[in-house]
Parts: C-alpha cells; sequence; structure tokens
C-alpha cells in the first residue's frame, strides 16, 4: 500500500470520540456529565474519552493536532493554533458571561474604571507558547474594556508584568488553572493595586485572600466590553471530522444543544455539575455564574458572535499573541451546526 493510501486510511478510520473544554460551563462538558454523549455514540462502538483524562494528550488542548478531538473552549489557544496552520475549523460559538472582575485590596478606594489611572496593574508573563499565555491575553483585554469605559487606555496605567507561579508546563487545563492567576498574591502583598481575574476558582481565591471586586465588567451594558477569551469561546473540530465523519460532528452537535437545553430548566442540577468541571467550590461557582447564565449555553454562529470573535483575533494579533492574521470567514463551517439543529427537530426534541 503506497504512503497516501495508508495516510487516507488512517484518516477514515477512529476508534475514539475525544473532547475537551475549559473548567467553565460548556454545552459539551454537561453533556458528558449527563451521559448523553456516550449513550451517542455507543452503537458505533465509539467511546468518548477527554483530554482532561488523559494527561499524555493533553497539548492537544491547544495545538488541536488530534483528528478524532471536539474542542470548546477558551479562543486564545484556538485562535493561535489557528493561526499556527491546525487544520481545525470553527463550527460554534457560545458567549457564558462568568466573572470577569477586576479585584482589588478592600482599602484601595478603586470602586470604578476611571479610578485605575495612575495604578499598578498585573500583567501575567509570557507563557512558553502564545497558545499558553491565556492569562497574559485575558488580563490585556480585561483591562482595556475597563480603562475604555473611563475614556482611558494602557499609557495611563502602569502594566506590572508578574511571573507565573504555580505548575509551570502543566499538561491540563485544570493544572494550568492553578498558575493563571499569580498577580493575587502581588495584590496581597501590596505590589500591584489590581488584578485582572474571571470564573469560580477566581472568586473561591477572592474569598480566601480577603480581597474584593472593584470593577465588575460583567455590569457593563456594552457585551462588546467583555469580548475576552471566553466571550465568546469556540467550538473547534479538526478538518478530518468533517471530511471523513461529519454525521459524528452533527451528532455530537446534537448533545450539546440538547443539553444546553436542559440547562435551562435545571439551574440547581447544573451548579452541581460546575462545580466538578470548574474545579471550584459551591460558593465560587454561585458567585460567578449568575442570573440568567444557564439559559443562553447553546452555541450559535450568529453574526453579532462572529464579529466579536474578530474583534478578539484583532487585539490577539496586535499584541503578539498570533502567529499571524486569521481569515475567520475562512475558518467557520456553519454545515454541522444547522444539521445538529434539523436532527433534533427529526428526533423529536
Amino acid at each position: 500500500m503506497s504512503t497516501a493510501a495508508i495516510a487516507t486510511a488512517q484518516s477514515l478510520s477512529l476508534d475514539t470520540i475525544w473532547f475537551t473544554r475549559c473548567p467553565v460551563p460548556t454545552a459539551s462538558g454537561i453533556a458528558y456529565n449527563l451521559g448523553w454523549l456516550g449513550e451517542e455514540f455507543s452503537a458505533d462502538g465509539l467511546p468518548v474519552e477527554t483530554l482532561q483524562e488523559a494527561r499524555q494528550l493533553g497539548r492537544h488542548h491547544y495545538d488541536h493536532d488530534l483528528p478524532g478531538l471536539f474542542r470548546e473552549g477558551g479562543n486564545v489557544p484556538a485562535l493561535a493554533a489557528r493561526a499556527a496552520g491546525a487544520p481545525s475549523r470553527l463550527i460554534g460559538l457560545t458567549w457564558i458571561e462568568e466573572w470577569q472582575t477586576i479585584l482589588v485590596r478592600p482599602d484601595s478606594g478603586i470602586r470604578s474604571p476611571a479610578d485605575l489611572k495612575g495604578k499598578r496593574l498585573a500583567l501575567p508573563a509570557w507563557a512558553d507558547s502564545r497558545a499558553g499565555s491565556i492569562a497574559r491575553a485575558m488580563s490585556l483585554h480585561g483591562y482595556k474594556g475597563a480603562l475604555a469605559l473611563a475614556g482611558l487606555g494602557f499609557d495611563d496605567v502602569q502594566l506590572v508584568e508578574v511571573a507565573l507561579t504555580a505548575q509551570e508546563g502543566a499538561p491540563t487545563p485544570q493544572e494550568n488553572l492553578q498558575r493563571l492567576w499569580s498577580g493575587l498574591d502581588h495584590l496581597v502583598q501590596g505590589r500591584v493595586d489590581a488584578v485582572y481575574v474571571k470564573g469560580a476558582s477566581a472568586a473561591d481565591a477572592a474569598r480566601r485572600l480577603g480581597l474584593v471586586v472593584g470593577i465588575d465588567l460583567d455590569l457593563i451594558a456594552e457585551p462588546r466590553q467583555r469580548i475576552n477569551n471566553g466571550t465568546p469561546r469556540p467550538i473547534t473540530v479538526h478538518q478530518d471530522l468533517l471530511d471523513n465523519h461529519f454525521d459524528l460532528v452533527v451528532r455530537f452537535l446534537a448533545q450539546t444543544l440538547r443539553a444546553a437545553d436542559w440547562a435551562s430548566d435545571n439551574r440547581d442540577d447544573l451548579l452541581a455539575i460546575l462545580q466538578a468541571e470548574t474545579k471550584a467550590g459551591r460558593e465560587g461557582v454561585a458567585e460567578a455564574y449568575r442570573g440568567d447564565f444557564h439559559r443562553s449555553l447553546a452555541p450559535s454562529l450568529s453574526a453579532e458572535r462572529l464579529e466579536f470573535l474578530r474583534i478578539q483575533k484583532d487585539f490577539l494579533n496586535l499584541h503578539g499573541f498570533l502567529e499571524g492574521d486569521v481569515d475567520i470567514d475562512a475558518w467557520v463551517d456553519a454545515r454541522p451546526l444547522q444539521a445538529a439543529r434539523e436532527l433534533l427537530l427529526a428526533r423529536g426534541r
């Protein structure tokens, strides 16, 4: 058999459905926890495994170089991988409000964006790759959104680079989570005045360290000021899956849509699932995921979400997080999501 024939045969074969998600609310994570992904593919003899449970494959959360992989995660690694040539395709976008805040000390006097003028803001150092420098990218865009509300920019503050601390080079997103907010120690010690954070684990950390919210970015009425790593959050697949296993992609998305619909009517049960998904406590989850967040977990490819992704892409490219530009239109494949909606209707769900 020729080399080309062998490569084709390997491309067509699939023995495992892999998926990876960030430690945040995701429709795919809910579907997995409810057992629906396993049920969907059991008749095909395809087990559903997560990268979070296969530590040796954890790097694929960032490089997307695994043909059988579905990824519902932050846009920084997804865009960085695409810019670097990864054969990924964008098949959905979600937008989850998840406690984007700027933490301060209780006696700081920082209570509004204007109060940030002249202050020292913690900026996580570069990691060992663009895709891995998530904390730096999130902090920069979080500060930009807050400063813009007061007509300020980076020239009006002092960005203080802080070294990444625990779990340097950690192989899983959960372990990387432990080092995302390294600036909190600097804040407690008075070496910086403010730190951007997000999510349930950050809410737990703030409570433990006696820090308070100076600026709650989730309360900003204009969503453009909240564009960041998870807003919007891409669902991506390897091109191989679309080319050779399109029906599996459709069925996977159908279960994520079903899970999002379930979440909209089961908030308390969802919060219990999120304690495991976010690696946070009950109080942190309740604080981070407020209001009607549970009613908007379904992916879409709306014009607004795609526009917001382009804004994020341009920001990341400007600040050196991408090897080059990304053509969003060429990245998108809207067919699977539409087919998934039609499949659910045909199934009477």
